[in-house]
C-alpha cells in the first residue's frame, strides 16, 4: 500500500552540514519529524559534494511520520559567482558590471541544472542561466574569456557606509520643567476623578 503524502517541506541546506539547529530544527519539528535521522541521511547524501555548498533539497513528508529526500543542484547564482571565483554578486546589477561571462561557460552551468530547469533544451536552459547572471550584475558576451571587475570585486569586500545620518538620540528624561508640569496635569486628573 502506498503512503499517503502529508505535504513538502523545501530548504537549502551545506552539503554535509544539516544540524537541528535553524532553519533545519523547526521546520522539520513542526511536523514531528526526527530531526537526527534527517540530519544523518542528508549528510550522507551530500557528503560526495563541496563541503559547504549550499543544496537545495525537498522533503516529502508522509503521514506515517516517515520522509524522502530529494536533493537538487545548488542555485545557477552560486555556480556563477564560483566560476568567477567571486564571494558576493553585485551591489548595484544593471548600473555595475562586475564580470564578463562567455556564454559557453554560461552552457556549462546549464548542463549542470539541466535536470531543476523547466526547459527541454540547453539553449533553453542558457537563457534561463544568463537571466540569473544578469540580475547579479553579470554581461554575457558572444565569446572570450572570464572577465572579472577587481576594483568592484574590493569594493565588495568592504562594509556598505549608511547613507543617512543616524537620528539623534532622543532624550530619555525630560528637563525638571516639564517633569513637573506632568505631575501637575496627573494630580489635576486625580482631583478631577474623585469629584466624580
Amino acid at each position: 500500500m502506498a503512503k499517503i503524502i502529508d505535504g513538502y517541506i523545501k530548504l537549502q541546506i551545506p552539503a554535509g552540514q544539516a544540524n537541528p539547529a535553524p532553519p533545519v530544527g523547526p521546520a522539520l519539528g513542526q511536523r514531528g519529524l526526527n530531526i537526527m535521522e534527517f540530519c544523518k541521511s542528508f549528510n550522507e547524501k551530500t557528503k560526495k559534494e563541496k563541503p559547504g555548498m549550499i543544496i537545495p533539497c525537498v522533503v516529502t513528508v508522509f503521514s506515517d511520520k516517515t520522509f524522502q529526500i530529494k536533493t537538487k543542484k545548488s542555485p545557477a547564482s552560486f555556480f556563477l559567482k564560483e566560476i568567477a571565483n567571486l564571494t558576493k554578486s553585485s551591489r548595484n546589477p544593471g548600473k555595475e558590471i562586475i564580470c564578463e561571462i562567455p556564454k559557453s561557460k554560461i552552457a556549462e552551468i546549464a548542463e549542470k541544472k539541466m535536470d531543476d530547469l523547466n526547459a527541454h533544451s540547453i539553449e533553453q536552459a542558457s537563457k534561463i542561466i544568463e537571466g540569473t547572471a544578469r540580475s547579479m550584475g553579470f554581461k554575457v558576451v558572444e565569446s572570450g574569456d572570464i572577465k572579472v571587475d577587481e576594483n568592484l570585486k574590493k569594493q565588495l569586500l568592504i562594509k556598505p557606509t549608511p547613507t543617512e545620518e543616524p537620528e539623534e538620540k532622543e532624550l530619555v528624561k525630560g528637563s525638571g520643567d516639564e517633569a513637573q508640569s506632568e505631575k501637575g496635569v496627573d494630580s489635576e486628573k486625580e482631583v478631577d476623578n474623585e469629584k466624580k
